[in-house]
C-alpha cells in the first residue's frame, strides 16, 4: 500500500480542490481552476522525462501545440474547415469526431512525433539535448505559423467545442497522475533515474540510456499533447502565439518551483506558481483604498515569477517539495 501512498494522496487533493470549486461557484474561479489543471497535465507529462531522465528540455510545448490543433482538426464543424482550413486532408476535412477520440488522437500525435524526433535527439546529452528540443519548438512554431491552409497562420482558429470543465480537468489529472507514478516506479523509470543519478554506473550495469530515454520523452509527450488538446477544448480558439516561449518559461517554472525529480512537485509546483501569477494579476488590476486605487505596473506577473524562481533555485535548488513524494504522516512512539 506504501507505494500507492504518493497518487492517492494527490488524487484526493485534486478531487477536494474541485469539490471546494464547486461549492463556492464563482464562475471566474472555475475558469482559473480549470485552466491550472490543464497545466498540471502538460507539467506531469514534462516531469515524466525531464524528472527522470534529467535531461531538461525546453520544447514540450511544441507538442502541446500539436496536440491542441490536431484536436481542432478532429472537432470543428466541416463547413468551417472546408473554408478556412482547405489544406486539411480529406478525412478531417469532411468528418467530426468525439471529443474522446480527437483527445487520444492528439496526445497520439505528439507522441509519434517525438518518437521520430527522439531517435536523434536522445543520443545527446546535457546542453546539447536541451538546446535541441528548444529548436524543435523554435521549427513547429515556424511551420505552424507559416502553414495556413493546415492552422490557419497566425489567424486565430475559432470554433472548436469548450467541453473541458473543472472536473473534467480533474479527471485527466488524476489520470497524468497514476499514469506518471506508474512509469517512475516501473522497471524502466528505475533504470532511467539509475542513469540521471549516475550515467556511467548505469551503462556498466548494461542500462540501455538511449533506449530508456526514448521510451520517456515519448510517454511524455503524449501527455504534453492531451493536455494540449484540453487547452483547445476549454479555450474554443487557439493562435500559435500561445503555444511558445511564454508558456514554455511558464510550466518549466512550475516544475522546478515545485521540484523537478518528484511527482509530487510537479502538482505542488503547478498551484504555488498559479496562487503568484493570480495574486500578482489582481494587484495589477489594482485595489481600492478610500478614495485611492492602488495598483502594480504591468508586468508584475513577470517579474513576480521570476524573483520567486530565483528564489526557490537559491534557497531551495531541490523545489519546495525537497525532491521527496508526498506520504501519510508516521505515527510515533
Amino acid at each position: 500500500m506504501s507505494r500507492f501512498q504518493t497518487p492517492l494522496l494527490l488524487i484526493f487533493g485534486m478531487v477536494v480542490l474541485g469539490g471546494l470549486a464547486s461549492l463556492i461557484g464563482s464562475e471566474q474561479l472555475n475558469f482559473t481552476l480549470t485552466e491550472m489543471l490543464i497545466r498540471m497535465v502538460v507539467v506531469i507529462g514534462i516531469y515524466l522525462f525531464v524528472g527522470n531522465s534529467g535531461v531538461m528540455s525546453f520544447g514540450h510545448i511544441g507538442f502541446m501545440s500539436i496536440g491542441a490543433y490536431a484536436t481542432a482538426w478532429m472537432t470543428l464543424p466541416p463547413e468551417w474547415k472546408q473554408v478556412m482550413l482547405t489544406g486539411l486532408p480529406v478525412v478531417f476535412q469532411d468528418n467530426t469526431y468525439p471529443f474522446p477520440v480527437a483527445v487520444l488522437a492528439s496526445g497520439l500525435a505528439a507522441a509519434g512525433v517525438a518518437l521520430f524526433l527522439g531517435i536523434a535527439i536522445m543520443r545527446l546529452s546535457g546542453l546539447a539535448a536541451s538546446i535541441a528540443t528548444f529548436a524543435f519548438l523554435a521549427i513547429v512554431f515556424s511551420v505552424y505559423s507559416n502553414w495556413e491552409s493546415v492552422t490557419g497562420g497566425t489567424s486565430s482558429v475559432i470554433g472548436i467545442p469548450t467541453v473541458v470543465g473543472p472536473w473534467i480537468a480533474v479527471g485527466f489529472v488524476c489520470g497524468a497522475i497514476v499514469a506518471a507514478h506508474a512509469f517512475q516506479v516501473s522497471r524502466v523509470g528505475l533504470m532511467l533515474r539509475a542513469s540521471r543519478d549516475d550515467e556511467v554506473a548505469a551503462q556498466s550495469s548494461a542500462v540501455e540510456i538511449v533506449r530508456m530515454r526514448l521510451l520517456a520523452f515519448v510517454a511524455s509527450a503524449f501527455l504534453v499533447g492531451v493536455g494540449g488538446a484540453l487547452y483547445a477544448h476549454f479555450l474554443g480558439v487557439l493562435t500559435t502565439d500561445a503555444f511558445y516561449l511564454a508558456l514554455s518559461f511558464v510550466t518549466l517554472s512550475m516544475l522546478v518551483v515545485g521540484g523537478l525529480q518528484s511527482l509530487t512537485g510537479a502538482v505542488v509546483g503547478t498551484l504555488a506558481v498559479t496562487l503568484i501569477v493570480e495574486v500578482l494579476r489582481g494587484l495589477e488590476r489594482g485595489l481600492d483604498l478610500g478614495a485611492s486605487h492602488i495598483a502594480l505596473p504591468r508586468g508584475s506577473q513577470e517579474i513576480g515569477l521570476g524573483l520567486a524562481l530565483a528564489l526557490v533555485l537559491i534557497f531551495r535548488p531541490s523545489g519546495l517539495s525537497g525532491g521527496k513524494e508526498a506520504a501519510w504522516p508516521r505515527k510515533r512512539g
